[in-house]
């Protein structure tokens, strides 16, 4: 996954109109619904649906809109919330999480408290090990303690947790892709493509070597979550967009 951030990330960044660059609020947190998705960021003026951001920086998120949405009264925060086994009490709590900022999907928990005591107190724990999620509490399948890793172990292949300039590059690169891959292409004409954006980066000297060589890795290992991104994010532009014009005409 391309567009993987962790809620502690988001937190504190302001948001800003992508076709003016005004700002307009500052997140303060991230809000799920009741099947645990990803649907809004919120902050000290309203709400801002994940369907409206175009991109997220290391310092803002812009948005298709300034425009701040109602939130249904059933959503979900999951910063420390709770985590049992069905045979046990609280073993712990959320202390983060990471999700696809395109599609909402979490992708892991990062748990605090007597389940995460093997783990340097801090464990990675996946979605497929999650029994239920209330507003109260996540509940684990029982043998999901055998299956928790470390963060360094658990969250290595996320873009996430790359250094900022390799996240810039990948970025940079991807805003170059977006032109050229299409969803039938074959895997190895989306390589090539990645392939001649890294040359054309690195003709320009503007870059360190090493840095566009790992973003240019992690691409090509990737190429099939840059297909489908791309062909998402038309489809998010025009969704954010027909949306936003519905809000503003009352239609």
């Amino acid at each position: 996954m391309i567009n993987v951030i962790r809620r502690s990330q988001l937190i504190g960044l302001m948001t800003m109109d992508g076709s003016t660059a005004t700002e307009y609020d500052r997140i303060e947190e991230v809000w799920l619904d009741a099947n645990g998705h990803v649907v809004y960021l919120g902050g000290s003026h309203g709400y801002t649906p994940l369907e409206q951001i175009s991109v997220i920086g290391p310092d803002a998120v812009l948005t298709y809109s300034g425009s701040f949405f109602e939130s249904p009264s059933n959503l979900l925060h999951l910063k420390r919330m709770r985590v049992s086994s069905p045979m046990s009490d609280t073993i712990g709590w959320v202390e983060d999480f990471l999700f696809d900022w395109e599609t909402g999907d979490v992708v892991a928990y990062i748990l605090g408290g007597d389940i995460a005591e093997s783990y340097d107190g801090r464990a990675v724990l996946f979605p497929d090990d999650i029994q239920t999620i209330d507003a109260e509490a996540i509940v684990i399948k029982e043998e999901a303690k055998n299956r928790l890793k470390s963060e360094t172990e658990g969250l290595k292949d996320l873009i996430s947790e790359k250094s900022q300039q390799v996240k810039h590059l990948v970025q940079k690169m991807v805003n170059h892709l977006r032109a050229s891959i299409q969803p039938q292409d074959e895997p190895e004409v989306v390589h090539v493509k990645i392939r001649e954006v890294s040359e054309e980066l690195a003709a320009t000297g503007n870059h360190d070597r090493d840095v566009l060589a790992e973003a240019t890795e992690f691409l090509h290992h990737k190429w099939a979550d840059l297909q489908q991104s791309v062909s998402r994010n038309n489809q998010r532009m025009r969704s954010a967009l027909d949306s936003a014009w519905r809000k503003l005409t009352h239609k």
